[in-house]
């Protein structure tokens, strides 16, 4: 979705978050549990910023304006006549919220000798998660509870592989919330006539982000 005044203040709070974390030191703590050095995980961290201002298209996907009312499905004309997108909404993967996070999850599937079965299974929890307690919210995107997927996706990497809880809490929160409360709510996002819907982007961003830091730090 594009950028409202909404999500300016979530970013904003993102980067407050962020800065204070760095200034404590905790932020790089998380990074050498990932087996990331200092420099990478700057470099991530400025990228995920940056990027979440850059949506690139992929398709356009055409809505209607609303459903039928029950009068009108007892109404046999209206059979006849097919409904016709009276607009088309702009689906889009956000760079900062979606292909940093993707890539950067490969990375550490590649690195560490995790399981392709518990990562998946880790991913599948977190995402179960996500979208059963994420929802729409007008004019923002989607809404959760913001450290309910760190902790779920923590406690998952802690009881599935504790060797490397790190990587796999990384992978499983932000894959997690990536599909949970944002692929699996395009539909929603759809019938609602935004004009943009970005994957990762206003909405998803700062809980993608978070999940990331902080389920790699409690792991």
């Amino acid at each position: 979705m594009p950028l409202t005044p909404w999500s300016l203040i979530a970013l904003f709070l993102v980067v407050v978050f962020v800065v204070t974390l760095i200034q404590v030191g905790v932020i790089t703590i998380a990074f050498e549990k990932l087996g990331l050095s200092p420099q990478a995980g700057l470099t991530l961290v400025l990228g995920s910023l940056f990027g979440s201002a850059i949506n690139i298209p992929v398709y356009r996907r055409a809505h209607r304006p609303r459903g039928f009312e029950l009068t009108e499905l007892l109404d046999p004309r209206v059979w006849k006549l097919p409904p016709a997108p009276s607009g088309t909404t702009l689906i889009a993967v956000n760079v900062g919220g979606c292909i940093i996070p993707v890539a950067v999850s490969l990375y550490l599937f590649i690195q560490h000798p995790l399981s392709a079965a518990t990562t998946l299974l880790a991913i599948a929890i977190v995402s179960t998660v996500s979208y059963r307690f994420s929802r729409l919210i007008p004019g923002i995107g989607i809404g959760m509870p913001l450290f309910l997927a760190p902790l779920v996706s923590a406690l998952a990497g802690l009881l599935l592989d504790p060797d490397h809880s790190a990587p796999l809490a990384y992978i499983g929160g932000t894959l997690g919330v990536l599909i949970g409360a944002d692929l699996l709510h395009l539909r929603d996002i759809s019938a609602s006539q935004v004009r943009i819907a970005s994957v990762g982007g206003a909405g998803t961003f700062d809980g993608i982000f978070i999940t990331g830091i902080v389920a790699a730090l409690l792991a």
